[in-house]
Parts: C-alpha cells; structure tokens; sequence
C-alpha cells in the first residue's frame, strides 16, 4: 500500500477553547473527497483503532480527519487519553457543533494549515460514532457543505438516558457523575448540558432535526451492540425515510475495536463499516 502522511493541527473555535486534530492522506498532488470522524461520549481522536481507520480510508483515496471535541476531557498538551475531567464536565452539544464549525471552516480556509493541493473540500463527508452520530446529523442539517453523512452506532436522540438519572438531585447538585469502564474514572456530568440542552431544542432534537436533513444518510448499526440498542438505527431511519440503513450482524457499539488496541489490522465489523462508508461516499462524491 502508499505511504500515508499524517499532518497534526489545532483548531481555535470561537467559543475559546482550541483543540487537536490530524489529517491522514496518501500524497499525490490530486484533490481527494474529505472524511471527518467524529468520536462519541467518552471517546478521543486517538482512541483504539481510529488510527488504523485513518489509513484504510487514506490509502482508498481520501483526507481522513480525526479531531478531539474541545471539551471532551483531552488538552493540547496531553491528547493521549481524557484526563481534563472538568473540561469533560463542562461539555455541551452546542459547544460539539461549533467544534464541527471550526473544523469545516478550516478545511476550506486555504490560509490553514491543512495541505489544499491535497483536498477537495466540495466533498466533504462526516462520520460519527454514538453520540458522534447524533452530531454529525444535527450538523449536516444547518451546513450545506457537508455532502453526505454515515453513522456508526449512533444515538437517536440525546436526551434518551436523562429520563433514568434523577433529574431533580442533579438540578440540585449540579453534577452526576459517571464511571468510565475503561479507566474507572469518576466523570462529572454538570447539570449545564441538561441546561444547554433544554434551550437549544429547537437545534438539539434529533427526531425533529433529522427531517430537516437534506444529504444522503447512512445508518450503520452492529446487531450486538451492548450499549445503544438496534432499535435506534430502526427510529433513525423511520424520521428519514430515504437513510440507507446496513445492521452488521455480530458487530458490538465499537466494531471491534477496544483501547488500547494492540493489533495491526482494523477489527473485521470496523472494516466491514469503513467499506460500506467508502462505497456510499464514492456514490454520493
């Protein structure tokens, strides 16, 4: 296969808060269609298998973008792994969107540092996993430069865990708190999210949102996922008629993957996922 070349960058968003993101390609001084990957809830750029993701789409033929959300817990100086847990508490969904924002007008700002020989942002794709999912979605709906959008085990609404939690302590307190497998970190959650949230509905419900949406969608979803179920696939695409929609039998919510992630290939559910993306985006370039 090609050598790829990566380019790391930062990316400043009007909220304030700059973040790190990398650029994988296979040089070649021709313009190739632009992929964004957008982690989910607790994930980073450098997570598990992204870095092997990146490259399968490279040397395919594309500008893989990875990026960390500014607030989900990574910093500039450290991207390794979330260690900022009150930046991660101070996380929202409008603050995830204007990320999105910031990346989309950097790659086509030719000042910038990304390589323009090399891209052609006229076609711009966005993938998200699990609530990455959800925000690609909401993004694609209000920014017409994005071109067509597929999610990977993504949630059907964002609000659709609050209704367990106990809304009026954490009103009161002001945090929950959420235990990270992985790492057995206490997470704080601060009630702010649920507070952006309330007052950005008519931007932040997905069901409704959804319909607004003109870009072809495609919904992937692994048939085995243990933490958003199957059905959300099936709600994804009753709001969205036209969504062409692949359930991958015996795929999990992170197709395959797992961090850290030791071995040199993509897991078989991330390829079969990455394959489908390829072929839908080629269709729609």
């Amino acid at each position: 296969m090609a050598d790829t070349l990566k380019v790391d960058f930062v990316v400043y968003p009007e909220h304030g808060r700059p973040f790190t993101a990398d650029a994988v390609y296979v040089p070649s001084d021709k313009p190739k269609p632009v992929v964004i990957f957008t982690h989910g809830f607790k994930g980073f750029k450098d997570w598990g298998h992204f870095n092997l993701l990146a490259q399968y789409f490279a040397e395919r033929g594309f500008v893989f973008i990875k990026f960390n959300f500014a607030y989900n817990g990574t910093t500039l100086e450290d991207y390794s792994d979330v260690h900022d847990l009150e930046a991660f508490g101070n996380n929202n969904f409008c603050l995830e969107l204007d990320d999105l924002k910031a990346l989309i007008d950097l790659v086509h700002n030719v000042e910038g540092p990304l390589p323009h020989n090399e891209m052609d942002p006229e076609k711009l794709f966005l993938i998200g996993h699990s609530r990455g999912g959800g925000s690609v979605i909401l993004k694609a709906a209000e920014d017409t430069r994005i071109k067509a959008v597929a999610t990977w085990a993504a949630v059907n609404k964002f609000d659709q865990r609050w209704d367990e939690l106990e809304n009026d302590k954490w009103q009161k307190e002001g945090v929950q708190w959420i235990t990270n497998a992985r790492t057995g970190q206490k997470m704080p959650m601060y009630y702010q999210i649920m507070e952006n949230y309330l007052a950005n509905r008519h931007r932040l419900e997905i069901p409704k949102v959804i319909k607004n949406m003109q870009q072809p969608l495609l919904i992937l979803h692994g048939e085995e996922d243990e933490t958003l179920p199957v059905q959300m696939a099936h709600d994804l695409q009753s709001w969205k008629p036209d969504a062409e929609m692949h359930l991958l039998p015996g795929a999990d919510h992170s197709f395959g993957g797992m961090h850290p992630y030791e071995k040199n290939e993509l897991p078989e559910a991330a390829r079969v996922a990455a394959d489908y993306s390829i072929d839908f985006f080629r269709k729609h370039a």
